[in-house]
């Protein structure tokens, strides 16, 4: 045992002595979301670093070799194999090391350092007409690093190939601490004092390589997607000792990759998208080898279970443009001219259909459309993950590949392979490049399940041999399929491999584990059994309650996105692994486990790993295997504080509805109390920010004079349910919201007396919750059917899924089916000859986040746009204020980065546009950036209220 591994937090000390000012973590608190990445692997590292510059890098690689302690370096943390997990210290360079060094138009080539986001470099290029060739579905959070370990492919390989063709230069540190440029001539010393040590690595190698010269040449480079092994066939004479391609795909157990320079290709002119349907996915691959012919860009190839899943969590508009069928491809062509293009398609269709295997065939034209259906490709693996009958997959075998003309022989057989052993995998992938990703229903957690996957994998390694192939395409060996390295290749190819990592790597400490001296690939395996866990909520789409609930989460890792979607706007105010939606599930998870984090739902490490959540609910929605970390938030608070004292903001904000409903007897006094020196203290007693205005109480007579001005004449035919929010603060919306719903044909009956008891639900405090709920389902639930309308998008998602999900009941079942956000109502219950007044041709919309999330499919933008309003700039994320989130002191900061994100820009730039802002949180946060510049946020209800004066192009 190393003196780091007895004493983890006096290595950190060695570290940071010998790169001072380099970040470095330790315990389970900030090293727990490090075991894992999107594989099926736990491992926990003894420390977290966070190199900012190279020389950090040399700090850590020099001081791990003195201790004898591993190094494993991360991008995204998006692996599906396993190679983004060690025991020793994880470098992460997606925090700090993600600068885009330089662009060269006229040689389109980029520099950048490891941790650049593939995205973040292609917004920087697209303005030149450049891309960057590779594009894996992780596009939007993996790393030009990580895509440089596994040798990453992507939806266009068909066209671009693998990252390795487009890297001209890398620049890496060695084992022993030596930086060093690797390109296609060989190995460049960047000290010259390190002259002699670069030599010697080079002689090395050049020796192994001509000790086995037609070993290389039988063995590498077979086919397009071989990237399972070391790429040694690059350093072959008549390849020019490319010793950059070399090191491409080595998955960092070789060197340390700081930055790279790599190839950028010009954008398309023109292109069109093909969607194709089959009767299942061997009818798809049979179809490939011709669909080649034609050149396409991409061949994308999926089952039915993702498109099913996709419209169970999104609704069934999040996917359109599909043919009939149960098996689809999608077929990408491009030009320089769209008409060529568009004639090409035709061609290609016709030249299909002729085949006979088609089921449907269609050109999808809308840009809208094109992007929904690459979604649900790109979101394959999670959606994969947690399909709509609540079943689970899992990697291991998802990246095999075949040359494209033994495509549909090999899923014959595969699927006869998966039969045999009573599996089920779902099946998706780059057909057009062979690779086929497949996600299977292993059962990791038990003795038997493992033995029947370790004879599973075995099975398919000869498989994908027998036909041709390679155990990985683009993801890397990792812990997965290193072991069976031998299965694919001979003894001596596997000793060579040995010899090249030894040649940079003698003492084995880059990511052990991997290519060579594999562990097994059944070792480390993050399922296992576990107690069901006693909790509030019900869970009631997760077989194994919580613990299943958190176990949602596999890694993937889109909540580390920083553009596009909601999820998760604290990651993309701090850009900290802990503050992303992964990062808390897996802390969640460890606390479920209880090795590292031993005291359950009282850890102050998950806690503090929760902190930030702001409860927004997009997770439920964009998460593509719907993690809900809303719901597990408040169950874990509400476990935490049992018996305890609480925040003091859990009892200001928590008991609003109540203090509210109070302070609407005496709204006067106690407004202009609160705008005084006592009401700052009193905010400070209450843990609230002073930062901000407190907003003036509404009196109980204003409210009454605005339900009365709004009565419909005749009967009623829904509930307009007048939520605490609109009671205390803003009773108009009421009035507002009854007239035009009465406008459109729906006169409602107004029900303000009830609460749908989201402040309980957000502070954790279930038990109120629970009693708050059940007496307002025992008032709607008394045999009315009539639609329940919510004016307050929050109000409505409380009582359309919290009920039901804490309530567990029928009663609370039946009336969560009636509720209607405005937007909904008017979308799905509105005459159809209704037509509202005149509207502005362009507004502003800060959509609230859990309207977004809960109700898929009745957004206000489609509204607004299907009522003529052409324009609709929305302000795409989280307002930031988040409920009580924003008003707690220690949340102030947070909450105006989240702000800064996506509405502060559309408030800096707004013109005389109106913006329209259902939520009272997204409306509160509105007013206190804006509001002192005259600016108010609408209620679409005020926007369509037929006795409103009109807004026109004013705010």
């Amino acid at each position: 045992m190393t003196t780091a591994t007895r004493d983890p937090e006096g290595f950190a000390a060695r570290l940071a002595e010998l790169a001072p000012g380099l970040r470095v973590e330790t315990g389970p608190g900030a090293t727990g979301p490090y075991a894992y990445d999107a594989s099926n692997y736990r491992v926990p590292p003894r420390a977290v670093a966070f190199p900012r510059t190279a020389e950090d890098v040399v700090a850590v690689l020099r001081a791990c070799r003195e201790a004898g302690v591993p190094v494993t370096a991360r991008g995204g943390g998006t692996s599906m194999a396993g190679n983004a997990v060690g025991p020793g210290v994880v470098l992460d360079f997606s925090r700090y090391m993600n600068r885009i060094l330089d662009i060269d138009v006229q040689a389109r080539t980029a520099r950048v350092e490891a941790g650049v986001v593939l995205d973040a470099l292609r917004r920087a290029t697209a303005s030149h007409g450049l891309d960057f060739g590779p594009d894996p579905s992780s596009h939007s959070r993996c790393t030009l690093g990580g895509m440089i370990g596994n040798d990453a492919c992507g939806n266009r390989s068909v066209r671009d190939g693998r990252t390795g063709g487009h890297v001209v230069a890398l620049e890496i540190v060695t084992a022993d601490g030596v930086r060093a440029v690797a390109d296609h001539t060989g190995l460049h010393p960047l000290d010259p004092a390190d002259g002699d040590v670069v030599a010697r690595l080079e002689a090395g190698l050049k020796r192994l390589v001509g000790d086995n010269l037609a070993l290389i040449r039988t063995e590498l480079g077979r086919i397009p997607r071989q990237v399972s092994g070391y790429q040694l066939q690059h350093l072959l004479p008549e390849n020019g000792f490319d010793l950059a391609r070399a090191l491409v795909g080595t998955e960092g157990t070789c060197a340390v990759v700081t930055a790279a320079t790599v190839r950028l290709v010009a954008t398309a002119q023109a292109s069109t998208l093909l969607t194709l349907g089959y009767e299942d996915v061997v009818e798809a691959a049979e179809d490939v080898p011709r669909i080649l012919r034609f050149s396409p860009s991409a061949v994308e190839g999926m089952d039915e279970a993702i498109v099913a899943t996709m419209r169970a969590r999104r609704g069934p508009a999040s996917v359109t443009g599909l043919p009939e069928g149960r098996a689809w491809l999608y077929v990408e062509l491009e030009g320089d001219d769209q008409a060529t293009v568009n004639a090409r398609a035709a061609e290609l269709l016709e030249a299909l259909r002729a085949q006979g295997r088609l089921t449907g065939g269609r050109v999808v034209t809308r840009p809208a459309e094109r992007r929904s259906l690459w979604r649900v490709r790109e979101d394959g693996a999670g959606l994969a993950a947690r399909l709509v009958d609540g079943g689970e997959s899992w990697p291991g075998w998802e990246d095999a590949a075949v040359a494209p003309e033994n495509l549909a022989a090999y899923l014959r057989d595969f699927r006869k392979l998966l039969a045999s052993h009573k599996l089920t995998g779902v099946l998706y992938g780059h057909f057009g490049a062979g690779c086929v990703h497949v996600r299977i229903d292993f059962d990791m957690a038990s003795d038997t399940g493992r033995v029947v996957m370790r004879r599973f994998l075995a099975e398919a390694a000869a498989l994908v041999v027998e036909h041709g192939g390679t155990l990985s395409g683009e993801h890397g060996d990792g812990r997965a399929r290193s072991e069976l390295l031998e299965v694919m290749y001979s003894h001596r190819m596997i000793a060579a491999f040995a010899a090249f990592k030894n040649v940079f790597d003698p003492d084995g400490l880059l990511n052990p584990g991997v290519v060579v001296d594999p562990a097994p690939l059944d070792a480390d395996l993050a399922l296992r059994e576990l107690p069901l866990v006693d909790t509030t909520f019900g869970f009631p789409h997760d077989a194994d309650g919580f613990a299943g609930a958190v176990r949602r989460c596999v890694g993937v890792g889109r909540c580390r996105s920083d553009a596009g979607g909601v999820m998760c706007p604290s990651y993309r105010a701090t850009g900290e692994e802990n503050d992303s939606t992964r990062g808390r599930a897996r802390m969640l998870q460890e606390m479920v486990r209880g090795e590292a984090v031993t005291d359950g739902w009282r850890s102050t490490e998950v806690k503090d790993a929760l902190d930030l959540c702001l409860s927004c609910k997009a997770c439920s929605s964009d998460c593509p295997v719907g993690v809900d970390m809303a719901t597990y938030k408040a169950e874990f608070l509400h476990q935490h504080y049992k018996g305890r004292i609480r925040p003091r903001s859990h009892y200001s904000l928590g008991w609003l509805p109540l203090t509210s409903a109070l302070a609407g007897y005496a709204a006067r006094p106690i407004n202009l109390l609160l705008r005084g020196p006592l009401g700052r203290l009193l905010a400070r007693l209450g843990g609230v920010t002073t930062k901000r205005r407190i907003p003036e109480f509404a009196s109980r007579r204003s409210l009454r004079r605005t339900l009365r001005a709004a009565k419909p004449e005749g009967a009623a035919k829904a509930i307009l349910f007048v939520d605490s929010f609109t009671r205390a603060f803003r009773p108009q919306i009421a009035g507002a919201a009854g007239r035009v719903l009465a406008d459109a044909g729906i006169p409602c009956t107004a029900q303000d007396d009830l609460c749908c008891g989201l402040t309980w639900v957000s502070t954790g405090q279930l038990t109120v919750a629970r009693r708050i709920m059940a007496r307002t389902v025992a008032a709607l639930d008394n045999g009315d059917t009539r639609p329940v309308i919510v004016a307050e998008p929050s109000c409505a998602a409380a009582l359309k899924r919290d009920v039901p999900e804490l309530l567990g009941t029928s009663a609370a079942r039946r009336v969560a089916a009636r509720v209607h956000t405005f937007t909904g109502a008017l979308t799905d219950l509105a005459d159809p000859g209704w037509t509202p007044p005149p509207l502005p041709e362009n507004v502003v919309l800060q959509t609230h986040c859990h309207e977004y999330a809960t109700f898929t499919g009745r957004h206000p933008a489609d509204l607004l746009r299907r009522l003529g309003v052409r324009g609709v700039d929305e302000a795409e994320g989280c307002c930031g204020l988040a409920g009580n989130f924003g008003f707690e002191a220690q949340h102030y900061d947070t909450s105006i980065a989240v702000a800064d994100q996506a509405l502060k820009p559309r408030l800096d730039n707004l013109g005389r546009r109106p913006v329209v802002a259902d939520g009272f949180s997204c409306a509160t946060q509105i007013d206190h950036l804006a509001g002192d510049q005259g600016i108010r946020a609408l209620h679409l209800a005020e926007l369509l209220d037929p006795a409103a004066d009109r807004p026109g192009e004013t705010t």
